[in-house]
């Protein structure tokens, strides 16, 4: 178990000022709000504040009566906070909207390969044959919760299989580190860089397997999730800045520190509970805290990236502006941080 140091009540402080601030973005039903509205969710799950949960049910409640968008993989990721809408309120029609977007990722979901989902954002055919580590939190991740939610096997082996081939197309074994997307019709990883949020899709969803399966330990494809991210947090480690954070190209010394990633490496590496990345920890909570402002904004957050053609790319994507994406891996690190040990 790591023994991380922190001042609870200041903790609890900043998550209160995050998710307020992050539930006053006025987000779309998409993958920005997918990813913020977990956060906030793990923010209830730790705090208990009723406000947070009174939120969230009138935007969504709005949003469903004003009529809900087409799935893609994409906005298949706010059905991580249907999921924690229905348990806490039992109102079906979450549930039956947590269910449609299972009916379409089984059903409808462009895949390739051995039933690999290809990443989309659109209804359009977007990147043809291509996986990113995105669609692990989108869709790998929440199939796994379904499924396990409700026992059920094919389910559960479905979202097991992503991460399997997610895996073996995105990591590289000589490095440990991931690759940000895999295009199978080249059979090659485009631009071919380490994106720093990209490691930070596949260590945190990969962290979180173990949560979601009692048995893990009987599924085959758990031993691959387990050394997969074994291997990639014992190189990563080693690429930590100074400043306690990580660069959003990881290996480029001239890239900048990018913090989403960063809170979703730290809280792999929380959820991992390797008691050696205590240290790594401690520093990128430092490093974590030191950029996020009272009002609860998360700093130094890249926007939107693409598999970019070439490091510049990368390089040039600008941090300006808060992201639901940033604030949502700052709520899930700070509250996985709380309740670590539980």
């Amino acid at each position: 178990m790591l023994q991380v140091k922190y001042d609870r009540e200041q903790i609890l402080n900043v998550i209160q000022n995050v998710t307020r601030k992050t539930l006053d973005m006025d987000l779309t039903w998409d993958w920005p709000c997918g990813v913020a509205y977990y956060g906030v969710a793990r923010a209830y799950q730790t705090t208990g504040d009723q406000e947070i949960l009174d939120r969230l049910v009138k935007w969504a409640d709005e949003y469903i009566e004003l009529g809900l968008p087409s799935w893609t993989v994409n906005t298949c990721a706010m059905g991580h906070v249907l999921i924690t809408l229905y348990e806490e309120t039992g109102d079906q029609k979450y549930w039956d909207t947590v269910m449609s977007k299972v009916d379409y990722l089984q059903n409808h979901a462009l895949r390739f390969g051995d039933r690999v989902l290809q990443h989309t954002v659109s209804t359009a055919n977007d990147f043809p044959e291509q996986a990113w580590a995105d669609t692990l939190f989108m869709a790998a991740f929440f199939l796994l919760r379904v499924g396990s939610k409700l026992k059920d096997e094919a389910m559960i082996q479905d979202a097991l299989n992503q991460y399997y081939w997610h895996i073996k197309y995105l990591q590289d074994p000589s490095t440990g580190l991931w690759y940000h997307g895999y295009n199978n019709v080249n059979k090659d990883h485009m631009s071919g860089f380490y994106w720093g949020r990209a490691n930070a899709w596949g260590a945190y969803t990969m962290s979180q397997v173990k949560p979601q399966l009692k048995e893990w330990y009987l599924y085959p494809q758990c031993m691959d999730v387990e050394c997969s991210l074994r291997d990639q947090l014992a190189a990563i480690k080693l690429l930590q800045t100074e400043d306690g954070l990580w660069r959003t190209v990881l290996d480029d010394a001239e890239s900048y520190e990018e913090v989403s990633a960063s809170c979703g490496i730290a809280a792999a590496m929380i959820n991992n509970g390797n008691p050696l990345h205590t240290k790594y920890v401690q520093k990128a909570l430092s490093g974590i805290l030191h950029h996020i402002s009272e009002d609860g904004r998360v700093l130094g957050v890249s926007g939107g990236t693409a598999v970019m053609k070439d490091r510049d790319g990368y390089r040039n994507i600008p941090k300006d502006w808060i992201q639901g994406w940033g604030q949502g891996l700052a709520l899930a690190f700070l509250s996985d941080m709380l309740r670590q040990g539980e």
